[in-house]
């Protein structure tokens, strides 16, 4: 047994037993940027991506097949300025604990189509581009703040990008890649030990948010998380035990191919640190050590089989067909956002909306690629506790989503008083939600069957849930809120699954908001 399992059991028991440094508080005057910051890099604006299609719906998303369109720079921008870019300003008058400071524009809350726990964004983005391509080859650092890319290298790299990925791997026969990296810091400096959870869940939302964008356009999006991790960290410039290098994403795109071996070669700018220091953590170094030591190792086909959940007994509930979700994607992922405390249990939620918001989160639960080759798509169980929804007893459920939507029941009664006795935090009433879905995953039964790398295929599966469930929310003009401040044991007696392996990884809370609420938008794309 690897180290990630330790680290697993240790997440699944920090509401009773808390992770080392336990007394640890930020140094919030000594944070990092909120971007990697490259000084005296060329900057190259990115196009207008043109006009969003009428055609591009959330349904068409989340519900479509990707298509064999191929990507050029327009659509390269879209795809990051709708998932990742600066969109807009908020300040609202809500429950959660960061109010005091939105009002002053230093620490402006500005938001993006993709969730992020904390709020923090750490993925960083980079584009390898080979020959053929709209612009001169390198290797690039996306800058969401200026929607442009920073040229780190120039020369044709791609060929290190194809060998890094081996034999097998998806995307070969391409000269573009997006490569997606974290740096650990952005998001330990306040999480510490718990932000290796974190920041491997935002990897799976903004991968979601991709496949998502893709599908609506008539493309289709591979992503491969199995790859020679140390040659890449080589070539971007970076240290593997400060940065990881989670994904790489072949894009189709027009006109261009795989182009010969070139030599060896790295990026030789290193990103400024502006805290004047960075601590480091043992759970976070331990787990980059573990999840990337094996990284090139891919899984065989049908690897994860063993890990699925179990057939479960028939379900009693049967829910009404699905909402359509028929708003454009651009113009749901400027209106996605956390509700933070504005539920309103007197609004019930109707059950086609529920039925929605199930199959959406289920349909988030395929990261493709090489993670669906190995059967990553069939690992994911959602439940949903039920407070206020039409024509649905409250209680505890787990969704069926064969031949069509419906629940089994798990325990009946409101699930209110539970629900809010174990959430840690303030800035939720969990029992004005409509309902509380939560993903679950044989976490343990991953790592055997796969490694210690698998922790990262979990947790991606999980974030891309949640930018589904998001997606999906903004569809339906519903309000969601995703949480990890629970107490996930708790959770596992509720939910009765003390006697097998699934645990409950997070809560997305949808329902209803109060009306006419005191927020500030001010939008800048």
């Amino acid at each position: 047994m690897g180290y990630a399992h330790d680290y697993a059991t240790a997440i699944m028991h920090r509401g009773r037993v808390p992770m080392e440094p336990a007394d640890f508080v930020p140094d919030w005057a000594d944070g990092p940027r909120k971007t990697k910051y490259y000084p005296g890099t060329e900057r190259l604006p990115l196009p207008d991506a043109g006009p969003w299609p009428a055609t591009a719906t959330v349904g068409r998303g989340l519900g479509g097949e990707g298509g064999t369109g191929a990507f050029g720079l327009p659509e390269l921008a879209g795809l990051l300025g709708d998932s990742y870019g600066l969109t807009g300003r908020r300040l609202g008058v809500q429950a959660n604990t960061d109010l005091d400071a939105l009002p002053f524009y230093p620490l402006a809350n500005w938001s993006r189509g993709t969730a992020s726990g904390g709020g923090l964004y750490p993925v960083a983005v980079y584009w390898v581009s080979g020959a053929g391509g709209p612009v001169p080859p390198g290797v690039h650092h996306y800058s969401p703040r200026h929607h442009a890319m920073r040229r780190l290298l120039t020369g044709d790299v791609t060929g290190e990008v194809r060998a890094a990925l081996g034999p097998g791997a998806p995307g070969r026969d391409t000269g573009q890649y997006l490569v997606l990296g974290v740096k650990y810091w952005q998001n330990a400096f306040k999480y510490n030990s718990f932000s290796f959870h974190a920041v491997s869940m935002d990897v799976g939302a903004l991968l979601g948010s991709w496949r998502t964008w893709a599908r609506a356009r008539g493309l289709a999006l591979e992503p491969a998380l199995w790859f020679d991790e140390a040659r890449l960290a080589r070539l971007l410039g970076v240290r593997g035990d400060e940065e990881g290098i989670f994904a790489v994403v072949p894009l189709p795109w027009a006109g261009t191919g795989a182009g010969p071996a070139a030599p060896e070669a790295a990026v030789a700018r290193r990103d400024e640190e502006r805290s004047r220091r960075v601590l480091e953590f043992a759970a976070l170094r331990a787990m980059q050590e573990a999840t990337s030591a094996d990284a090139a190792r891919r899984p065989a086909p049908g690897a994860l089989a063993a890990a699925a959940p179990a057939e479960e007994e028939e379900a009693d509930v049967r829910l009404p067909a699905p909402v359509p979700l028929e708003r454009g994607l651009r113009a749901a992922l400027r209106a996605r956002r956390s509700s933070f405390g504005r539920f309103a249990a007197g609004r019930p939620l109707a059950a086609g909306r529920l039925a929605a918001l199930l199959a959406a989160a289920r349909a988030g639960a395929r990261l493709g690629g090489d993670a669906d080759a190995a059967g990553a798509g069939d690992l994911t169980r959602l439940y949903v506790f039920v407070n206020h929804v039409d024509g649905v007893e409250p209680g505890a459920y787990a969704y069926d989503p064969a031949g069509g939507s419906a629940l089994r029941t798990v325990k009946a009664g409101p699930p209110g008083p539970f629900l809010q006795k174990n959430y840690f935090l303030a800035n939720y009433n969990l029992e004005e939600a409509a309902a509380v879905i939560v993903p679950a995953i044989r976490t343990h039964a991953v790592l055997d069957a796969v490694g210690d790398r698998g922790y990262r295929v979990v947790n991606a599966l999980v974030g891309s849930v949640a930018q589904a469930a998001y997606t999906a929310s903004a569809a339906l003009d519903v309000g969601c809120g995703v949480a990890l401040g629970f107490d996930n044991i708790a959770y596992r007696e509720e939910l009765g699954l003390l006697d097998g392996d699934e645990q409950p990884l997070l809560i997305m809370m949808v329902g209803h908001e109060r009306p006419a609420p005191a927020d500030f938008r001010y939008e800048i794309a």
